[in-house]
């Protein structure tokens, strides 16, 4: 770990900024809607195009990187982000909002494609793993931070989105003044759809249905705490609970789901996400009774996208896996644009609880689903030639590069499980 730190600090100090600055715009943005009085509608609208505009921006960032290079790439659309912060409180209507929303999603899709290539070229092959779950930690902790910074500002006033446009900007500065060599850029074609659904209808069902469920917390969670009554610290520590869920829950399911059959495992974190938000919708609100819900949904929906991630690789050769990951990005994307528009009609005719109906109803048919899928297919790790590998853990906010990274994190443990397996008795062993 000490060797990853000394090689990407800069980097993950840059991107720790990076992710306050965009935790901090998602809620604020959640609770300024309230106060202008915008609509459940509306806001779903605003917060559904980060997400349309995060899944243009990872499949346009490619290009232009070919085309103008990582550090100007970087810098364009850094100076984007920054410029889009400090005018949310000018243009205060729900148009400008959509826009600026997009705009922004577009420009964090690119500038994470563009840091997770020069994390993917800092790193080796042996400490790559190690360097992913620091950097999902990061931006974990990155967006904890930014719930306690919204409590000591006014979200009626301009302070606030100042704020994450200034850390947005710094972070720039020891990435670009440190990073070096810039690394080179070729992304893998992805396989099609319909190839990836036979090679794993699970996976492809859940990714779609978990995309719904991250858009909804990351979107309308801050909406929700409004409608609700809560107070800004009450609404930071609402949205932190869900953040502090996904990091603490992590890591005990990947060590579970490397052990025994990850269907089984997928069934049960997304029925006690399904769970916990049917119990939400039914009992009467309370504080406490939300932060363990959003602690519960946190920690099952974020990991369930590694889990997803790890089942389909089970089915694949592993040189498949990284083309994998531009069909499960897809899939993921067009269910996270889904999911704020959805989750404000459910609480426009549910009112604020149907935010936890929405995501118990997802997580639920994750869970049924999975279910499903052990009738129909064997288990790979019931298979005689199936090696446990290590679960890589990745959120996701995560660009193709980081997918691809964690994807190349698993074929290589596949591939050293197989030399294993192949290589000759050392002399004096007994034979098999």
């Amino acid at each position: 770990m000490r060797s990853v730190v000394g090689s990407a600090w800069a980097l993950l100090l840059g991107m720790g900024l990076l992710m306050i600055g965009n935790g901090l715009q998602g809620t604020l943005l959640g609770v300024r809607g309230d106060i202008e009085g915008f609509s459940t509608l509306e806001m779903s609208i605003v917060m559904s195009a980060y997400f349309a505009g995060f899944l243009g921006g990872s499949r346009a960032t490619p290009e232009l990187i070919r085309r103008v290079g990582h550090v100007r790439v970087f810098a364009a659309l850094g100076s984007l982000i920054s410029a889009v912060l400090i005018l949310f409180p000018v243009l205060t209507d729900p148009i400008s909002w959509t826009i600026g929303r997009a705009i922004i999603g577009f420009a964090f899709s690119g500038v994470y494609v563009t840091a997770e290539s020069w994390l993917n070229n800092a790193t080796t092959t042996e400490n790559r793993g190690r360097a992913l779950s620091l950097y999902m930690i990061v931006q974990m902790t990155g967006i904890v931070i930014a719930q306690g910074i919204i409590g000591f500002g006014d979200p009626a006033g301009y302070e606030l989105f100042i704020i994450p446009s200034v850390l947005v900007s710094l972070a720039f500065a020891p990435i670009l003044l440190s990073v070096s060599p810039t690394p080179a850029f070729d992304s893998t074609k992805p396989m099609t759809l319909r190839q990836l659904y036979e090679a794993s209808p699970l996976g492809c069902v859940g990714m779609i249905l978990l995309g719904g469920v991250f858009s909804a917390q990351f979107g309308m969670a801050a909406v929700y705490a409004t409608q609700v009554g809560m107070s800004v610290r009450e609404i930071a520590i609402f949205v932190t609970s869900i953040y502090v869920g996904a990091v603490v829950l992590q890591f005990p399911i990947g060590w579970l789901s490397d052990r025994m059959d990850r269907r089984i495992v997928i069934l049960g974190v997304s029925a006690i996400g399904g769970v916990a938000g049917i119990a939400a919708f039914l009992l009467p609100y309370s504080l406490p009774l939300v932060m363990v819900v959003g602690f519960l949904i946190g920690g099952s929906s974020n990991p369930l996208y590694a889990l997803l991630l790890a089942y389909t690789n089970d089915f694949l050769d592993y040189e498949d896996m990284a083309a994998a990951s531009g069909g499960l990005i897809f899939i993921n994307g067009l269910g996270a644009i889904a999911g704020p528009l959805v989750t404000g009609w459910t609480m426009g005719v549910l009112g604020p609880e149907g935010f936890f109906l929405f995501i118990a109803v997802l997580m639920l048919g994750v869970s049924a689903y999975a279910g499903y899928r052990m009738t129909r297919r064997a288990s790979a790790y019931a298979e005689d030639d199936y090696e446990a590998t290590s679960y890589a853990p990745i959120l996701p906010s995560a660009s193709p590069v980081a997918v691809e990274v964690a994807q190349d994190v698993y074929a290589e443990a596949v591939e050293e499980a197989a030399e294993a397996i192949d290589e000759p008795n050392a002399p004096g062993e007994p034979q098999p």
